[in-house]
C-alpha cells in the first residue's frame, strides 16, 4: 500500500466477506440436484496499491471470484449468493457493473466476448463516453493507453481482423482507460507472445506502483508473473487455500499442491537446492551462491529421427493475403513446410506473425493467393472454444456413446448435464477439444493431421499433462476405446500454435518459429528453445545451456555440477 493512502484511511480497493456462491446451473450437481457452490465462504482484502496474484487449478473458483469482483456475479449470471463485496468501498451486490466500471476494470478470460465496438479506438473510447468525459479528455486517454500498451498502429483496425493476442490487448485497453481504482485480469497473457507477455506484467507492475491501481491477477502461468507479485492468494475447491508472499507461496504448493509449482522451482527442487527461487533473477544468485553461476555441459545436438513416411502437409511457396480494415495485407508470405505422420510440433511466434492463418489455411478457412498446399484430412481447433458450443447442455454437444467417449479422453465425463456456458475456460477448451475429434480418435477416422490452435488457454499445469499426453497418443497411433483402454491405429501429425514455452518443450519434437509470415526457424525443441530469452523456457534462461530446456534435464546438470 502506499504512503499516502494510508495517511488517508484509504478504504480496501477490494474487500470480500464470507462470500459463497452458486450458479443457476451449476457445471457440477450434487446428489438430488442441489447446485454446487462455486465458491464456499470467501473472505479476502485487497489494498490500494496492491498487487495479488490469484492462482489455483482449473475450476477452483478464481474467473468467479473476479466476476464477483466487478458485479457480473450474480447481476449478470444470476444465482444464489451470500456474504459481502466492496470495491472502493462501493458494495458490489447492491451496485451492479455498471455503477462498478468507474472504479474496477475487468479483462475476461476470452476477450473476443467483451469486445463489442466496430474499430480499436471506439473500443476504447466506449468507457470513457458512456461515463460522459469530454472529447478531449477522451482522446488524450485512448492516445495514453494505446501507448503504453503498444497498440496505437492498431487503433484505426476493425476489431474483427486482430488476432487472438491483439484483441487480448484492446480489451485491456479499454479496461484500463478510466484509469480504475482496482483492475481485475483473467489469464491476461494467455494469448500472448512472450514478448508481449512480460511487456504487459510488467506494465501492470508500473500501474500499480506509480499509479496505485491494485491489480487482482488469475494466471497459470505463474513463471510470468510472481516475481511481480506483492502476495499470492491460492484457491482451491471455491474456497481459498493460501494467503501469502511469494516465497512462501512457493513453499506451501511444493509441499501441497505441485501443479502450481514453477518450473525454476521444480528445476530447485529436483536438483535438491533451497530456497526456491520466485523467478529467474533469484535463481540465478542463489546458483552464484553455490558457485555454479554457469555449470558447465557438454551439449549435444539432437537431430530428429527421420520419417520415411510421406508428408501428410505440404506447403510451397505459399501466400496468404487478409483484409485488414482499409486493405489487404500478405500475411503468410512463401512458407515452405512439410509435416508427416507421428510428428509433434509447436507453431510459434509473435503474436500477428501468422500462426493461425496457417493453420486455418490448412484447414481450407482461407484461399491462398499463390504456391501449393496440400494437406490429408485435418480437424482444427480454433482459438476460440466458443465457437464449438452451441447446445444448453455438455451431454447434448457430444451424444452417444462416440461423444461419452470423447467426454472421457478430457476429463470431462461428470459434466455431461452441465451447461457449457457454466464451465470454466479450461473446461471449455477441453470440451472444444473433445468435440473436434470426436468419433475421429481410432482408425482410419483418425485425421492425417490434428492442428490446435492456442489449447491451453484456462488449462492449469495438471490438465496441460494431460493434453500432452493425449498429443502424444494421437502422434503414436495410440487410439482411445475410453479414458485408460486403447487400441493401435494410424499415427497423425500433430502442430499446435502456442506461446506457452513451457507447454511445448513438454510435446513437442519439433519448433517452427513464424516472424511477420515467414519460417524464421525450424528445428529440434531443444535447439529453439533454449539459448534465447524470450522464446525459452524458465530454466533455460535459469542456467543458459544450449539443450537444456525441462527441469529435470537442468537439475541433473546441477546434480552432476554439485558433486
Amino acid at each position: 500500500m502506499s504512503e499516502l493512502a494510508i495517511r488517508r484511511g484509504a478504504a480496501p480497493a477490494l474487500a470480500v466477506e464470507r462470500l459463497s456462491y452458486s450458479y443457476p446451473r451449476g457445471a457440477a450437481q450434487e446428489e438430488g440436484g442441489a447446485p454446487t457452490r462455486a465458491l464456499e465462504d470467501v473472505s479476502l482484502e485487497v489494498a490500494p496499491g496492491e498487487f495479488v496474484l490469484l492462482a489455483g487449478r482449473s475450476a477452483s473458483g478464481k474467473s468467479t471470484l473476479l466476476k464477483a469482483a466487478c458485479g457480473l456475479v450474480p447481476h449478470f449470471h444470476g444465482g444464489e449468493i451470500e456474504g459481502e463485496v466492496r470495491v472502493a468501498d462501493i458494495d458490489a451486490l447492491d451496485a451492479g457493473p455498471g455503477e462498478l466500471a468507474a472504479a474496477v476494470g475487468y479483462l475476461a478470460q476470452d476477450p473476443e466476448s467483451q469486445v463489442v465496438s466496430t474499430t480499436v479506438a471506439a473500443e476504447i473510447e466506449l468507457p470513457l463516453e458512456m461515463r460522459g468525459d469530454a472529447p478531449t479528455a477522451r482522446a488524450r486517454a485512448v492516445e495514453e493507453v494505446a501507448l503504453a500498451l503498444a497498440i496505437p498502429h492498431l487503433l484505426d483496425r476493425a476489431t474483427d481482423t486482430l488476432s487472438g493476442g491483439e484483441l487480448q490487448r484492446v480489451a485491456l485497453a479499454a479496461a484500463l482507460v478510466t484509469r480504475p481504482r482496482l483492475i481485475l485480469l483473467d489469464e491476461p497473457t494467455s494469448q500472448l507472445d512472450p514478448v508481449a507477455g512480460d511487456e504487459l506484467i510488467w506494465l501492470l507492475r508500473r500501474l500499480n506502483e506509480e499509479w496505485g491501481v491494485a491489480v487482482l491477477l488469475a494466471e497459470h502461468r505463474l513463471e510470468r508473473c510472481l516475481a511481480a507479485a506483492d502476495r499470492v492468494v491460492a484457491m482451491e475447491g471455491g474456497g481459498i487455500a493460501f494467503v501469502g508472499d511469494p516465497s512462501n507461496f512457493l513453499r506451501w504448493s511444493h509441499e501441497n499442491e505441485a501443479a502450481l509449482s514453477t518450473p525454476a522451482a521444480r528445476l530447485f527442487s529436483f536438483a535438491g537446492l533451497t530456497p526456491l527461487p520466485v523467478g529467474v533473477r533469484d535463481a540465478r544468485q542463489t546458483l552464484r551462491g553455490t558457485g555454479i553461476g554457469h555449470p558447465p555441459h557438454n551439449a549435444s545436438r539432437r537431430v530428429p529421427d527421420p520419417r520415411p513416411t510421406d508428408p501428410v502437409l505440404r506447403s510451397q511457396n505459399l501466400w496468404v493475403e487478409l483484409d485488414r480494415g482499409e486493405e489487404l495485407r500478405d500475411v503468410l508470405r512463401g512458407i515452405d513446410l512439410e509435416l508427416r505422420a507421428g510428428e509433434r510440433v509447436a507453431l510459434m511466434g509473435r503474436n500477428g506473425a501468422g500462426k493461425s492463418t496457417l493453420l486455418r489455411t490448412a484447414a481450407g478457412l482461407h484461399e491462398p493467393v499463390a504456391g501449393k498446399l496440400s494437406v490429408g484430412s485435418i480437424a482444427l481447433l480454433t482459438q476460440n472454444p466458443s465457437d464449438y458450443l452451441v447446445r444448453e447442455r455438455v451431454g447434448d454437444e457430444l451424444p452417444g456413446e462416440e461423444g461419452l467417449a470423447a467426454l472421457r479422453v478430457v476429463g470431462l465425463e461428470h459434466a455431461v448435464d452441465a451447461d457449457p456456458r457454466d464451465l470454466s475456460g479450461g473446461e471449455r477448451q477441453r470440451l472444444a477439444l473433445a468435440i473436434a475429434l470426436a468419433g475421429r480418435m481410432e482408425g482410419d477416422q483418425l485425421p492425417a493431421v490434428v492442428a490446435l490452435d492456442e489449447p491451453t488457454r484456462g488449462m492449469d499445469h495438471a490438465r496441460k499433462e494431460d493434453l500432452v499426453a493425449l498429443i502424444r497418443r494421437l502422434a503414436g497411433g495410440v487410439a482411445f476405446v475410453d479414458k485408460e483402454a486403447t487400441k493401435s491405429t494410424r499415427p497423425a501429425a500433430v502442430v499446435v500454435a502456442t506461446h506457452d514455452v513451457e507447454f511445448a518443450s513438454a510435446f513437442a519434437e519439433r519448433v517452427v518459429l513464424l516472424g511477420e509470415g515467414v519460417v524464421i526457424a525450424d528445428g529440434p525443441m531443444e535447439e529453439i528453445l533454449s539459448g534465447g530469452w524470450y522464446f525459452a523456457t524458465e530454466v533455460a534462461r535459469v542456467l543458459d545451456l544450449p539443450g537444456v530446456v525441462t527441469p529435470e534435464q537442468g537439475a541433473a546438470v546441477l546434480k552432476e555440477a554439485l558433486g
